[in-house]
């Protein structure tokens, strides 16, 4: 293993000073402000002719007024020296435009399941919600990174939960039959079915509930 796949703490990321960043679980974060979309535009080309010349690539979410910029290195799934150069890079780039980062922006949403026995129920939610094992952790995790990091906390046996909140998945509906026998397959029940194919209910083998969504039978704007 290189210097360069040797996975950084957070009190090392720390001292590097790096003024827009923020560590957040396994990588960096920095939101900027751009004031408008072209500006963002610009900062988007910058970042992406860095990314090629270092070979080193982030992960880019555009919106109006702000750019998110989330660096990891994927190959080792944390903070490396690769991410270090790159943040610092375009740090600069953005300050060559004048645009400024809002640390205080950034944040990271986790979702945490109680459960006796992770390694029963794990598959279930893989299927379910089209995630991969984390390499690190007892989690699961979205490489592309838009659904959030599941978590399982480990607790002592219980009845199935009566549930406060439960994960709808929207998914096209040419794919949400596929994604029900998938969770079916991996442990899952079929609670019900009655409303398919606008959602179909499943629950993994501790009883915890998930939807499969679709936009079939619904108004066209939901």
């Amino acid at each position: 293993m290189t210097d360069d796949q040797q996975i950084l703490t957070a009190d090392q990321v720390e001292a590097e000073g790096l003024v827009d960043w923020r560590i957040l679980f396994h990588a960096l974060h920095a939101r900027y402000r751009t004031g408008d979309f072209a500006t963002a535009l610009r900062l988007v080309d910058a970042v992406g002719a860095a990314a090629e010349e270092m070979n080193h690539h982030p992960d880019l979410d555009l919106r109006y007024g702000q750019l998110h910029v989330r660096l990891f290195s994927h190959d080792v799934f944390g903070v490396t020296r690769r991410d270090i150069r790159l943040a610092r890079r375009v740090s600069e780039l953005a300050a060559g435009l004048g645009v400024r980062a809002d640390p205080s922006a950034v944040q990271v949403l986790e979702v945490a399941l109680d459960s006796a026995d992770p390694e029963a129920i794990k598959p279930f939610w893989r299927a379910v919600l089209g995630l991969r094992d984390s390499p690190l952790h007892d989690e699961l995790v979205d490489r592309r990174g838009v659904l959030p990091t599941l978590w399982f906390q480990r607790t002592d046996p219980h009845e199935e939960p009566r549930q406060r909140f439960h994960l709808d998945i929207r998914v096209p509906p040419e794919e949400a039959f596929a994604r029900v026998e998938a969770a079916l397959a991996a442990g899952g029940t079929l609670v019900s079915d009655e409303r398919a194919p606008t959602f179909w209910v499943l629950a993994d083998a501790e009883g915890n509930k998930a939807c499969v969504t679709t936009w079939k039978g619904r108004n066209q704007s939901s």
